[in-house]
């Protein structure tokens, strides 16, 4: 599975380094790029597959190994077939045997089953890391949307005031308008041009923001697609809250943490248990490396050594161990309730965000309609003489906050959607 991060890498990752002109991107295009690159999600991908490692290796401790040993000793010759030290079997001594070891525990067996619950909690950790990548994303592209829409916004408006400016400058020339009026329409203009030029800092700025997280240079060359009118249904609740529940990563993760927990309560009894220990040796174990000696005894012969170790007496440590053991448990028990709590509140408030601004979004959009044509009848009236410049100046402000709160409406709709979404993995 590593290699799979490399390929990944080496597929996606360094082409983008001499491609990345004029890439359009998708809320999902930007979050499974992102997933290349973030460091947090990669870390959570490298735990998991570590924590499947562990589970191999602890499941090779309750199989038979096997091993081939050799062995030579020489000991100094003193005319004794035993040499001078009597406790070596002779001057030359050989030992090569094929050896299959083998541990009946069962602090062995919880072990592998305690490794088994922690690979699912780290699988599901990672879940949690996918997860809250996408929300980051997500807030960071509707980030910059709401900038790019701002800006046009601004330059609307600027546009628009300038085309007050010429009408008040004709209305001066034809003795229909103060100079007065002509000043107070200058003056909106650059204050639109102030207005527009810092839109485009603020677009400039959410635009390096998302780029951290897409790419692995500052590139600033891409584009993100405008989704916002997309207004996708909310569906039902309970829909929402059995999906939520049953693909929540953070209850994965609660549950096999209350597993691991359980399964070491098990391996700390366990050390209350005698364990028993088996050798097989096969091979030679002799004076001479030869299957048989000059006499024509046979060398090669097995042997199978026994061991079975009883506990008796070791000051409490095993007692100590379930104890602690037991109140793991009981600390993962407790979390685990509190995680479902925390997703209940978290699909509720966002299914309450979601519904007000999909309401609130109908009267946006007719707020909006209605300074548009406030703006046009209130020029109307000014041509005609029939209102002041304050007025007209008044209407235009009206609609560029109008225009601005609508699509702040529609960005807080499809955050709040992009956060159900999550919530349920269908993000």
């Amino acid at each position: 599975m590593l290699s799979k991060l490399t390929t990944a890498f080496c597929l996606v990752c360094v082409p983008l380094l001499a491609q990345n002109a004029g890439v359009a991107l998708s809320l999902t295009g930007a979050i499974e790029r992102a997933r290349i690159y973030s460091p947090q999600f990669l870390s959570a991908e490298i735990a998991s597959l570590s924590a499947r490692e562990d589970r191999i290796q602890s499941k090779s401790n309750l199989l038979p190994s096997v091993n081939y040993f050799n062995q030579y000793v020489y000991t100094q010759g003193n005319g004794t077939p035993t040499g001078i030290f009597v406790g070596n079997n002779g001057v030359h001594f050989y030992t090569s045997t094929g050896t299959v070891h083998e541990e009946l525990s069962l602090t062995h067996r919880a072990d592998y089953r305690r490794s088994i619950a922690a690979e699912v909690a780290a699988r599901a950790r990672q879940d949690i890391a996918r997860r809250g990548l996408s929300a980051t994303v997500a807030q960071a592209y509707y980030a910059m949307l709401n900038a790019q829409r701002h800006a046009t916004n601004a330059k609307t408006s600027l546009d628009e005031s300038r085309q007050f400016a010429d009408i008040t400058r004709k209305q001066e020339r034809g003795g229909e308008a103060a100079r007065s009026d002509v000043v107070k329409a200058e003056l909106v203009v650059q204050q639109h041009e102030r207005d527009y030029l810092e839109a485009q800092l603020v677009v400039e700025k959410t635009r390096v923001g998302l780029s951290i997280l897409l790419f692995p240079d500052l590139n600033r060359d891409f584009t993100i697609l405008d989704d916002l009118l997309n207004l996708e249904p909310l569906g039902q609740f309970e829909d929402l809250r059995t999906l939520a529940v049953s693909t929540s990563p953070e209850i994965r993760a609660a549950d096999a943490t209350i597993q691991q927990a359980r399964f070491g309560i098990d391996s700390a009894r366990s050390g209350y248990i005698p364990s028993l220990v088996i050798d097989y040796f096969y091979g030679l174990s002799a004076n001479q490396f030869a299957v048989h000696n000059p006499d024509g005894a046979n060398n090669l012969g097995n042997s199978v050594l026994g061991t079975l170790n009883i506990p008796i007496w070791n000051w409490g440590a095993t007692r100590s161990r379930v104890r602690q053991a037991e109140l793991q448990r009981r600390q993962a028990e407790i979390d685990r309730l509190y995680t479902g709590r925390q997703l209940q509140a978290a699909l509720d408030t966002s299914y309450l965000e979601a519904q007000s601004a999909r309401t609130q979004l109908d009267s946006l959009k007719a707020s909006l309609d209605l300074a548009v044509e406030s703006r046009r009848l209130t020029l109307l009236r000014y041509e005609a003489g029939e209102v002041t410049v304050l007025e007209v100046v008044d209407a235009q402000n009206t609609l560029s906050l109008a225009r601005n709160a609508y699509d702040d409406g529609l960005v807080r709709y499809r955050l709040a959607l992009a956060s159900l979404q999550t919530l349920t993995g269908t993000l």
